[in-house]
């Protein structure tokens, strides 16, 4: 008994706890923006697909190395449960929602499949990996939003603030951690992060996208993550407390500035 439960764990609990925090700040600010059935349904989606990443990632690299084993029939039933239990949702979100909401799943299924290509390859720390799944979760503030109602401008601003929100923050983690475990590390992709991620919103914003807030409130996590940068890292759980704390921040300014602004 203890051994299947063990196993269990080991097939369907994600490893990646800061993929948590990015997985739900783009359906806490879609949801904010524009709540509703709709959307709490496609927020259902985006988690059990966060999930279900890890039994599917244990099927992919098992098969491609041509084994078959117990670990691998145990993902493949979890990682199908779980997809199924996904699809009821979005058919939940299809039959409930105010508009069509395609367009942003549709456009992140190229950052998704990128991503489980380096899954099936053992290359998931790999920074192309890590932003291309982030960017693709991001998509679910867009198809939230558009789902509750909201224009397709307002849909990409808030894709665009929560994905400069991951641009920013995962090469900054990256680094931190390369320090803690004395690592060689530079802080020049930190660095370019950072201004991407600004210059990501800027243009939103210009465009009427994004909210003048959510300008505000990415630079201030620009800011922060650099003077961070020169400062002894902290140990690993006081990093992600504040990397909850930054991404709620970027959050609640957006929506709050999005329902002032477009509202």
């Amino acid at each position: 008994m203890t051994q299947t439960t063990v196993s269990l764990r080991s097939v369907a609990l994600p490893t990646e706890h800061g993929g948590w925090s990015l997985t739900l700040e783009p359906v806490a600010l879609g949801l904010m923006v524009e709540p509703g059935w709709a959307g709490a349904a496609l927020g259902a989606v985006a988690i059990l697909g966060f999930v279900a990443r890890t039994p599917l990632k244990l099927v992919l690299v098992d098969r491609r190395r041509g084994r078959s084993l117990a670990r691998t029939r145990l993902a493949g039933r979890v990682a199908a449960m779980e997809l199924a239990l996904a699809g009821l949702f979005l058919a939940v979100a299809v039959t409930t929602a105010e508009s069509v909401f395609w367009w942003p799943l549709a456009a992140a299924v190229p950052l998704i499949g990128l991503e489980l290509w380096y899954d099936m390859h053992s290359r998931s720390r790999r920074l192309v990996a890590e932003l291309a799944g982030s960017l693709g979760a991001s998509s679910m503030a867009a198809a939230i939003a558009l789902a509750g109602g909201a224009t397709t401008a307002v849909a990409a601003g808030l894709w665009c603030v929560a994905g400069a929100r991951a641009v920013a923050a995962i090469p900054f983690i990256r680094r931190q951690v390369r320090r803690l475990k004395g690592q060689p590390h530079s802080r020049l992709a930190s660095d370019i992060a950072q201004g991407v991620a600004v210059a990501a919103v800027v243009v939103a914003a210009i465009l009427e996208a994004a909210p003048v807030a959510a300008v505000v409130v990415v630079v201030l996590m620009a800011l922060v993550h650099t003077a961070l940068a020169y400062l002894p890292p902290p140990p690993v759980p006081v990093l992600g407390a504040e990397q909850v704390v930054i991404g709620l921040a970027v959050v609640v300014t957006t929506a709050l500035g999005a329902l002032a602004q477009f509202g």
